[in-house]
């Protein structure tokens, strides 16, 4: 299987990288080819700007909404005069889907690197660390970038309009494997962070794109913890890479 890792942690020293090493290892030895994205090595730009906003233009799924944001938002009084100009003149005798399919287009490179190699990719693991409650920035700004509408998902009318099975799958990836290291223990995930966590990373980022099956693993309390049970997690994040299409 070809797995991409999306890694995030800021120092290569830390346990985090260790476990992304023995995921690694454990992949290769079963067999598996393997991509690791280090975020913070390639400087990768988790923010959300301007030019990312064609990518959430609404699709061929929603016609009627891709008219109106066209009219009101691409060509209306919300742009400004030079971008209506290069607009124009970019999408002129074009359909609103037509014209959102030229747009995204001209979408940041970047992104554009980024999801060819998740769409190559059979299945995807995470590592990161736990930051308040979730991904930090750098690898949920990955997500916003990356993961995008017409790429990942889509949505149809009723999905614009709020409905929320009014979202469309696009992602085919057969399984994601997201590894956390955590400051607290386990109890303090089983009191309710490993749920908020599960609704807003397992399903929301990952499921309601398509992946068929996501797997969410805590190595808790890293930072204070022994060497036994440092060890302990190395060894099971080998043999999650070893076990990956298990």
């Amino acid at each position: 299987m070809k797995v991409l890792t999306v890694y995030a942690h800021p120092d290569p020293r830390s346990f985090c990288h260790a476990v992304l090493q023995e995921f690694t290892r454990g992949l290769h030895d079963a067999g598996h080819t393997s991509e690791v994205l280090d975020l913070y090595a390639m400087r990768f730009d988790p923010v959300l700007r301007k030019r990312d906003l064609p990518n959430y233009l609404p699709d061929a799924n929603a016609p009627d909404v891709a008219e109106r944001v066209m009219r009101e938002r691409v060509l209306g009084g919300t742009a400004g005069p030079i971008e209506r100009l290069v607009a124009r003149a970019m999408v002129r005798d074009k359909s609103p889907v037509e014209a959102v399919t030229i747009l995204r287009r001209r979408g940041p490179r970047d992104v554009r690197r980024h999801q060819e190699k998740v769409a190559s990719a059979q299945g995807l693991a995470f590592i990161s660390p736990v930051w308040v409650a979730g991904f930090p920035a750098m690898l949920k700004g990955w997500i916003e970038r990356v993961l995008t509408l017409g790429f990942a998902f889509s949505l149809t009318s009723e999905g614009w309009r709020g409905d929320l099975g009014g979202r469309l799958p696009l992602m085919r990836h057969e399984k994601a494997l997201i590894i956390n290291t955590t400051l607290f223990d386990e109890e303090a995930y089983r009191a309710g962070v490993g749920e908020a966590m599960r609704a807003s990373i397992d399903e929301f980022a990952l499921e309601y794109r398509g992946i068929r099956r996501v797997e969410h693993v805590y190595f808790y309390a890293v930072n204070m913890a022994d060497k036994e049970t440092l060890q302990g997690y190395l060894e099971r994040a080998y043999l999650l890479g070893k076990e990956f299409a298990a």
